[in-house]
């Protein structure tokens, strides 16, 4: 059974920093493709950066430059360093895994979602 456990929300100033982590059980970081997506009240789930397999990232425009997925197969976890945080970046954020392929910002090619955590971004 495939867990994902995530952790790091949290209430920051615009202009700070968080950094998400993503446990996984059930699956193995080196062989699966993760992503992390946000949705804000009323919107539609975002794919915000994602991370493949063998290591490929991408991510969506509104992010580029501030923030870095990564993961550390050994432990298991995913991560998402947020830098320079906004108040647009305020959302309840995901982490997301499949096996295989490529990183992802497409909802609809993830097998299993953590529970979310808030992150909230005050002007």
């Amino acid at each position: 059974q495939v867990q994902l456990v995530d952790s790091g929300g949290g209430s920051v100033q615009a202009g700070g920093s968080l950094r998400l982590s993503c446990v996984a059980s059930g699956v193995t970081a080196s062989s699966a493709s993760m992503g992390w997506f946000r949705q804000a009240p009323g919107k539609e789930r975002e794919g915000v950066a994602g991370i493949g397999s063998i290591g490929n990232t991408q991510y969506v425009d509104s992010v580029k430059g501030r923030f870095t997925i990564s993961k550390d197969v050994a432990k298991n976890t995913l991560y998402l360093q947020m830098n320079s945080l906004k108040p647009e970046d305020s959302a309840m954020y995901f982490c997301a895994a499949r096996y295989g392929g490529r990183g992802s910002l497409s909802r609809y090619d993830y097998s299993w979602w953590s529970q979310g955590t808030q992150v909230i971004v005050s002007s």
